[in-house]
This record gives C-alpha cells, sequence and structure tokens, in this order.
C-alpha cells in the first residue's frame, strides 16, 4: 500500500476468478468511532506512506474491504467493522532475512518470546530499514525452530514500541499464540507500564490523562490530542502517571497506558506541558525547563549526550499466557543510557 505501480492499476481491472488477493493492513474500528469517510480513516490509521488518491484508487478496484465485503472510498465506517485493505501481490516488497543481530532474550517457550529490545533498533523492516531491524534478529535466533516462518504474518511480534524506546516486546511463536495474545491487546487487558523522564515538575504525584489523538493535519509523522468530537479520526487513549522521583526541573514518572495507540505516552505527556526528555519530534531535545545559564545548558547538552534519544523504556508487561492460561509478569531494568542520565540529574540537584 505505500506504493502502486501500473501494475497495480492494471490488477484493478481483473475479474476477481483472475486475481489472487494478499491483505496488506487490516483494523478493527473502535467502538467510539464517529462517522468518517473510509478513505479519510485509512489515511489517517495507515500513515505518510499513503495518499488518500491512492486509497481511493484502490477502493474502486475492490481493494478495500469492509466484513470481507467491497466498498467504495465514501463508506462510512462504523464502529467493530473490521476493515482490510487487499492487493494481488503479497504484502511484503522485501523479504524478512535472518540476521546475527544481538538480541536480549527475557523469557522464551514453546509459544512465545519475550525480548528487551535496545534503543535505537527499529522493530520491523521499512523503507529505508529493509535490513538490521528486530525482525532480521529474531528470524536469526529463532531460524531453526520448526514452522516459525518470519515472513508469516500470523507470526511474530504482538505489539510495537518506537525505534528509540527500549524495552520489553512480546513475539508469537505460533499463529495460536498470536491470535490470543492480539486479543488480550485489543481488549486491553494487558498490563504495561513504562519509566520516562519528563520535562518539569509535575504537581500531582499521580493522575489520569484523557485525551483522543489522531496524527496532526499539518505533520502526518506527528500525533495530536484533540477536543472531543472535533476530529472524528480521533482515538479514545487514556494514559495514567505516577511520579516516581522529582529533580530539579526535570521529573521520572511511570506511566501505566490503559489504551496503546502510537507515540501515547510521548503525546499525552507533552499535551499537559511536561514534554519527555531529549523527545527531538517533540520538541524535548531543546531547554525547556531551568536556567538560562551557560552552566545549565552545558549541562543539558551533556545530558543529552548521555541519553540521545526520548527517556522512555518499556519497563513491564504483563499478559496470561496463551497455552496455559498462567497470568505472567515481566520486568526490564532501565537501560544503562538513562541509569546514567537520573544519576546526571541526581548529582546535579544538591549543586543547583
Amino acid at each position: 500500500m505505500d506504493d502502486y505501480s501500473k501494475k497495480d492499476r492494471d490488477d484493478f481491472n481483473e475479474t476477481d476468478e483472475e486475481r489472487e488477493l494478499f491483505e496488506h493492513h487490516r483494523f478493527v474500528v473502535d467502538k467510539g468511532q464517529g462517522s468518517v469517510r473510509i478513505d479519510k480513516y485509512l489515511v489517517n490509521s495507515i500513515g505518510a506512506s499513503v495518499s488518500r488518491n491512492r486509497i481511493q484508487e484502490a477502493a474502486a478496484g475492490g481493494y478495500i474491504l469492509v466484513n470481507t465485503k467491497p466498498v467504495k472510498s465514501n463508506y462510512k465506517v462504523k464502529p467493530q467493522d473490521i476493515i482490510s485493505v487487499v492487493l494481488a501481490y503479497p504484502p511484503s516488497e522485501f523479504t524478512i532475512i535472518p540476521q546475527d543481530i544481538p538480541i536480549d532474550v527475557v523469557y522464551e517457550d514453546e509459544d512465545i518470546l519475550l525480548v528487551n529490545k535496545q534503543s535505537g533498533l527499529v522493530v520491523h523492516p521499512g523503507f529505508g530499514n529493509f535490513e538490521g531491524t528486530l525482525l532480521n534478529a529474531i528470524a536469526w535466533y529463532l531460524k531453526d525452530v520448526p514452522g516459525f516462518d518470519p515472513n508469516d504474518s500470523r507470526l511474530g511480534l504482538v505489539h510495537r514500541i518506537d525505534k528509540d524506546t527500549s524495552g520489553l516486546l512480546l513475539v508469537a511463536k505460533t499463529a495460536d499464540a498470536k491470535t490470543h495474545l492480539g486479543k488480550q491487546f485489543f481488549d486491553k487487558t494487558t498490563q504495561r507500564r513504562y519509566y520516562a523522564l519528563v520535562w518539569g515538575s509535575l504537581k500531582q504525584d499521580e493522575g489520569t490523562i484523557t485525551g483522543a489523538m489522531a496524527r496532526d493535519p499539518r505533520d502526518r509523522m506527528l500525533f495530536s490530542v484533540f477536543p472531543e468530537g472535533e476530529n472524528p479520526l480521533a482515538k479514545h487513549a487514556v494514559t495514567h502517571y505516577k511520579v516516581i522521583e522529582r529533580f530539579a526541573y526535570v521529573t521520572l514518572v511511570e506511566c501505566r497506558l490503559e489504551t496503546g495507540r502510537t507515540h501515547q505516552i510521548r503525546v499525552h505527556m507533552k499535551h499537559i506541558g511536561h514534554t519527555l526528555f531529549n523527545d527531538e519530534r517533540y520538541g524535548g531535545n531543546d531547554v525547556l525547563k531551568g536556567t538560562t545559564s551557560a552552566k545549565y545548558k552545558q549541562f543539558i547538552k551533556n545530558c543529552f549526550e548521555l541519553c540521545p534519544r526520548q527517556a522512555l523504556h518499556a519497563k513491564t508487561l504483563g499478559f496470561v499466557h496463551p497455552r496455559t492460561g498462567e497470568e505472567m509478569h515481566f520486568d526490564s531494568e532501565l537501560p544503562e543510557d538513562m541509569q546514567r542520565l537520573i544519576e546526571k540529574w541526581r548529582g546535579y540537584v544538591p549543586n543547583s
């Protein structure tokens, strides 16, 4: 769906009997979704790699399905609709090849694999990142496991985190495991906690941020919070936070996700005036709190160099095992860059 060639457009003219269709994207519409055209919904959901014109062209060719039936681009989505984007070629224009990339395996059995991803590692191959990703590493790690095909969409990652976010990620080694775990994430029954260092001092020791999120119309690489009812594409999102430790001009917080939207913690914390420390995409790589002295600016520069990415770590993950039904809970240590960053702030406070 990232781009259509002339062949793709010619395929639109084939009959159903002549073409084999492959699912490229699948979305289950939220229960609280407002009425919106499906072409607008898909542009927002798929992201910056596809235009509305491409979506409309696909719909005209019968490549947009709702509850298994083709719809036109003016179809209004309804809560719980199952939307599939299908095309006449397999979903991946690249093959996930095994690459010997070190990964930190936290837990493994015949059904699941839990890894602690390092920051800077892209999770999934895509344009500009065909190799060197977490999925390439997992393909290598599981290359001798019978039945595991890294290019089979029924297997693999159950959820994702951003390239520069570190922490726990769950991988399904079987189709049944992915179905069972995927339902837990969809039903919001998993437990996920993140540690984040944010700019400023929060007034309350704990609280809840509720704000519907959608792509920023001015920059589709960003997400924003929209007032209730303003943007029909905005999805309900809830983040609970608790202060762990306070420093002079930054705060270490624990964030618990009730929903799991793209960039949710980064966007919600910025929304309440506490952008993540060194989050370049959302403006956290500027000096947002503190003094104007040259000494302080140098201190912040040194902090940015210690932790050259947004200070966010997926620390805990809880779920029900897909085979045994056992409640499982895992915790991970903060990575070295965040530990050094926090220690530097601890040292700064007594001297400031």
